[in-house]
């Protein structure tokens, strides 16, 4: 029996929905962002439980067909840019479009109805916070950053990330040095 959560983007998450389900007796098969497999079906009773257990740790148990496809098409670009080691090969909609087994045009117009944004603005937004952790890290530069997020060009990349938090990528990485500079008075 598959389960859907909302809220489930991290791997934290995935640790903290494993041990809800294993504190109420079930055994989980898979566990991937927004979702649990578990081998047994659930009474309603457990079901309430289960929901009651995961509100308290911040996460929904998802139950109508919309709100678990936004959930999916949110875990597929979370793990595509968080998670993934390297950007897709594919550009970003064949892949979710493959991902989630849909056609991209209809998951595009349930998103974009759903939560206000595109698909395409949503993923944007995703990259460049993936961008500010490889700033803040600063283990990589800008050249390095542009390729490993599968950016045109640096200037794609710098455009980008003004246009989204208002800072150019070199403003936001020396923003974060001061920050630590004013930590250690």
């Amino acid at each position: 029996m598959k389960l859907f959560v909302k809220h489930m983007v991290s791997l934290r998450c995935k640790m903290v929905v494993k041990e809800v389900v294993a504190g109420l007796g079930l055994r989980p098969t898979k566990i991937e962002l927004g979702m649990v497999e578990i081998r047994e079906n659930i009474s309603e009773d457990v079901r309430e439980k289960l929901k009651s257990d995961l509100s308290s740790c911040g996460l929904e148990l998802l139950e109508d067909r919309t709100s678990i496809l936004i959930e999916q098409i949110i875990g597929a670009v979370i793990e595509m840019v968080h998670y993934s080691d390297e950007a897709p090969k594919m550009n970003y909609s064949d892949y979710i479009s493959e991902k989630l087994n849909y056609d991209y045009t209809y998951l595009s117009n349930v998103f974009s109805k759903e939560k206000g944004m595109t698909i395409q603005q949503f993923i944007i937004m995703n990259r460049v916070e993936r961008v500010k952790e490889f700033l803040l890290y600063d283990e990589l530069n800008l050249t390095e950053i542009s390729y490993k997020m599968n950016y045109s060009s640096v200037a794609h990349l710098s455009n980008q990330f003004k246009k989204i938090t208002g800072f150019s990528p070199s403003f936001y990485k020396q923003l974060k040095f001061n920050r630590c500079e004013l930590n250690m008075i």
